[in-house]
């Protein structure tokens, strides 16, 4: 005869004893992989987003935008000295001397100097050492939206950036937005703070041999003092200043 199954003592048959459910470990990856693809997401959307729409916000006259490098400072508790100039407020000499020294095509081209850059290429396919060909848009864009350092990731976002910033705003407030944003020594920016900095005169008040000094301090802000410059950087501000005083036909975009 079978035996009987095993009852409790209220006479009902025990239940089965479950395992304990354990979630597969490829199944916990999937997971968090799928999480962490909708962060990367979101993060694309805002770094492609936030530009745009600063880009639109910056168009307005009246607006003082800020650049990654003055945020990065402040976040840092390091010293910001900025003081913003509209573009009245600065010395023409200033305007010329900067356009002709760091984008002499700046009236012609739509923030990116494709000759220039094309020319860049072919030399660097050839091995020769390579120039820079940013143009003043391109410049904006980075300090404004990215980061310092070379890469070709960040150029490849200055590019695109630099293009929009050209469409939405005019030359004039193209100019005068990299004039208040370019570093000019560390922690100091703009032209307003360039000025009182080095000269201790206002931005409107700098004379054309100020301005051409200051204009060829920027590609190397750091290690270049315009207030006690080396005879070489005197001699490349005298070649800028010759150079401004015969600009007049390419600076037509920036009148009203």
């Amino acid at each position: 005869m079978a035996k009987s199954a095993k009852t409790d003592k209220s006479g009902a048959a025990p239940r089965s004893r479950r395992q304990p459910s354990r979630r597969p470990a490829a199944g916990i990856f999937v997971r968090y992989r799928r999480r962490a693809v909708r962060a990367l997401a979101l993060i694309a959307a805002v770094a492609i987003l936030l530009p745009i729409l600063l880009t639109l916000i910056y168009a307005v006259e009246g607006t003082k935008p800020v650049s990654t490098l003055m945020v990065g400072r402040w976040l840092t508790a390091n010293v910001v000295d900025r003081q913003w100039a509209d573009f009245d407020e600065i010395a023409p000499a200033l305007v010329r001397s900067v356009m002709v020294s760091e984008d002499a095509r700046f009236c012609a081209h739509n923030g990116v100097d494709w000759e220039e850059l094309n020319t860049v290429i072919e030399d660097a396919l050839d091995g020769e050492r390579t120039r820079g060909a940013s143009t003043l848009a391109m410049q904006t864009a980075k300090n404004l939206f990215l980061w310092p350092g070379r890469s070709y990731v960040r150029k490849g976002l200055e590019l695109p950036l630099a293009l929009f910033v050209d469409l939405v705003w005019s030359k004039r407030r193209l100019m005068e937005i990299y004039l208040n944003v370019a570093e000019w020594d560390e922690g100091v920016f703009g032209a307003g703070a360039a000025a009182q900095h080095y000269f201790g005169r206002s931005a409107e008040r700098l004379n054309a041999r100020q301005a051409a000094l200051l204009a060829v301090t920027l590609p190397n802000p750091k290690a270049r003092n315009p207030a006690k410059p080396t005879r070489n950087l005197s001699r490349r501000a005298n070649t800028i200043r010759a150079r401004a005083d015969r600009s007049g036909a390419y600076i037509g975009c920036l009148k009203e």
